[in-house]
């Protein structure tokens, strides 16, 4: 029987760039894609996998532990890539329990059923188990906030500041702790900020290609000046393949794409791309820029050293923010 891989919200941005990637690159796997379709998972991201044989979707919830314990035991489940999580900065400043329920709770249910399924015993892995691997998928956001110089390494201290990071790095902490615990075969990945196609429209690029389609106001918080370190989504799902195939064990790998941009660059660089693309009647797109207060605890720059994931998996993005981000607009558009 082929190995079973449970994937964890496979119907979000990431998840539903890495599912078809994966089932079509290993087709020797059967694929079980466990979503709870929430506002921020979408089937029709999906399509494209209807037609492999390999792959199944399951709606359902993994802050519901005798669910989450029975899909582990129907499907003999070996192996786990864990993207489900609530994400938007924003909602954990509003609702920050969700975050609470879903990244902590979620994450501790889906760790236990690995446990008693693949474990006999702390240190002790069940026959036929030992290659059946957790991987969680986290956030360069734990690591909290950088200076005008310096990168988050995999040893930099934790100093999350928003609901949202805090409740991955409390994540982030189980994973570790069930390694240490128990000897469960784990490995995390912490990656900078991802775009491309399939983002859901209220992250930063899609609301902005939003708006500018729809002619509104483009919303910017603070200064403008806040940097963060992008990443072409499909470069993060090669890197999580490679961490879950071949990543030692226990280990932590950061994946960032050297592309520091600050929001004020991101937007210009949106408007130039749609000032040639889909032009205005009248005006450019960057008179729609509107400054906004800013948001609370808003940290100012990540940067991602991700040499470790170089070095040790001989990985490296192959998209350059400049490539990456015309695809991602012509995505949009195509698609809008």
């Amino acid at each position: 029987m082929p190995a079973t891989i449970l994937i964890t919200g496979g119907a979000g941005f990431i998840g539903s760039n890495f599912v078809p990637y994966f089932a079509k690159k290993y087709p020797q796997y059967r694929i079980i894609n466990l979503d709870k379709l929430t506002y921020a998972g979408n089937s029709d991201n999906l399509k494209e996998c209807a037609t492999l044989e390999n792959y199944s979707f399951v709606q359902g919830d993994i802050c519901d532990a005798r669910f989450v314990e029975d899909l582990f035991q129907k499907y003999d489940v070996r192996g786990v890539i864990h993207f489900a999580a609530e994400s938007h900065v924003d909602n954990s400043i509003s609702g920050p329990r969700a975050f609470i329920e879903t990244n902590i709770v979620g994450t501790f249910n889906l760790l236990e059923a690995a446990r008693k399924n693949w474990m006999t015993a702390p240190g002790q892995t069940r026959e036929g188990y030992e290659n059946a691997r957790f991987h969680h998928i986290s956030t360069d956001e734990v690591y909290g906030s950088l200076g005008a110089n310096g990168y988050f390494k995999e040893t930099t201290p934790y100093a999350p500041n928003s609901p949202y990071s805090a409740s991955k790095a409390s994540s982030d902490f189980l994973v570790r702790a069930y390694f240490h615990t128990f000897g469960l075969n784990v490995t995390t990945s912490n990656c900078s900020n991802n775009y491309g196609p399939k983002q859901h429209p209220e992250k930063l690029i899609p609301k902005i290609i939003d708006h500018c389609l729809n002619e509104k106001p483009i919303p910017i918080y603070g200064d403008g000046k806040n940097v963060r370190d992008w990443l072409f989504v499909l470069d993060h799902c090669k890197a999580i393949d490679l961490i879950f195939h071949n990543g030692k064990a226990g280990e932590t790998y950061n994946v960032g794409g050297h592309n520091e941009k600050n929001n004020l660059e991101i937007v210009n660089t949106i408007c130039a791309i749609l000032d040639e693309k889909r032009p205005r009647k009248s005006g450019k797109y960057d008179d729609l820029i509107t400054f906004v207060k800013d948001r609370a605890g808003h940290d100012k720059r990540y940067a991602i050293d991700a040499t470790k994931l170089s070095t040790e998996l001989k990985w490296k993005a192959e998209e350059t923010f400049a490539s990456g981000i015309v695809k991602t607009v012509n995505w949009y558009l195509e698609n809008k």
